[in-house]
């Protein structure tokens, strides 16, 4: 007896799948070139395989049992798995990776993020995209560990990072913005640290697993904790506190009302921010890596992804 891997072949999970579509044993047989009696052998040695019935005998017609009808599902998405792995594998020859991901800073706008992902998807690339978002230590460390390729929006050291190459992606400038129903809209500005350690801060998490750090906290202030800028936004916007936002991402909730910026005492903070990628011990990164890496190159696509964020 052949053992069920010897026995199910993209061959004969074809064939099962003919004889399911004619109906019967005979019509398969003349749809493959067979004898009937070769192709009975056939399903007979898989049945023996399996130790199941894949068809019921009983009428003239080639019926599949339970167990068959769940064989010629799992068959056909084999078989399609199969043709896709087949097409990948001619693709990457010609130098484009499987997989690329990409992991993302929250502070990064959403919009031209995915305006890079629709151009690359139009050149139809056999890449397939992941894409992650991380907080601060959270966007480097998939790199560093080898769970994504690309990080844009690193805010973090990384200029000693073994394998890693860095660009300047731009300056992020942060802002003090409260709901307009914040006690602290009202105050007399510029506004000092004594002043905003009496109102509770909103503060994003760092999504990274090894290191914590923490950007624009006052010691021993309260502090509501998020996992997300969005999240952060929403808690600003609702009042539960306050909070220093990238300019860029303030624009559109001042402009309709949702929050209202206020001058502080403390200086302006800026961030420098960048991208980073690692060719996972390749001599030159792959094509799909390449086209990312031109298209950031760009100021004008740089200064949007720090820039035009329209969610409100």
């Amino acid at each position: 007896m052949s053992s069920p891997r010897d026995a199910l072949t993209p061959d004969s999970l074809a064939m099962l799948q003919v004889i399911a579509d004619t109906g019967s044993f005979a019509a398969a047989a003349r749809s493959l070139g067979l004898v009937p009696s070769a192709l009975t052998y056939r399903v007979r040695q898989m049945e023996d395989a399996l130790d199941v019935l894949l068809f019921d005998r009983r009428s003239r017609q080639a019926q599949p049992t339970e167990a068959g009808m769940e064989l010629l599902r799992e068959g056909a998405r084999l078989l399609q798995d199969i043709d896709s792995l087949a097409h990948r594998v001619r693709r990457v020859a010609t130098g484009w990776e499987p997989q690329l991901t990409i992991v993302t800073d929250g502070v990064l706008a959403r919009g031209p993020l995915f305006d890079l992902v629709e151009a690359f998807y139009a050149i139809a690339p056999p890449t397939r995209l992941k894409l992650r978002e991380g907080i601060l230590n959270g966007t480097l460390e998939p790199l560093t560990n080898g769970r994504a390729d690309l990080a844009i929006g690193v805010a973090v050291n990384a200029s000693n990072v073994a394998g890693i190459q860095l660009q300047d992606l731009g300056d992020l400038a942060f802002i003090l913005a409260v709901a307009p129903h914040h006690p602290l809209a009202q105050e007399v500005e510029p506004i000092s640290d004594a002043t905003l350690l009496q109102h509770r801060a909103i503060a994003v998490a760092d999504s990274g697993l090894r290191d914590t750090t923490s950007v624009g906290l006052l010691d021993g202030q309260q502090v509501l904790t998020v996992d997300s800028m969005a999240a952060k936004i929403e808690a600003q916007v609702r009042g539960l506190g306050y909070g220093f936002l990238p300019q860029g991402m303030v624009r559109a909730y001042e402009q309709a009302g949702k929050l209202v910026v206020r001058q502080v005492v403390r200086p302006a903070r800026s961030l420098r921010v960048h991208y980073a990628w690692t060719t996972s011990g390749h001599a030159s990164p792959g094509r799909a890596l390449q086209w990312w890496l031109e298209k950031l190159s760009s100021p004008t696509t740089r200064a949007a992804l720090l820039e035009n964020h329209q969610d409100c």
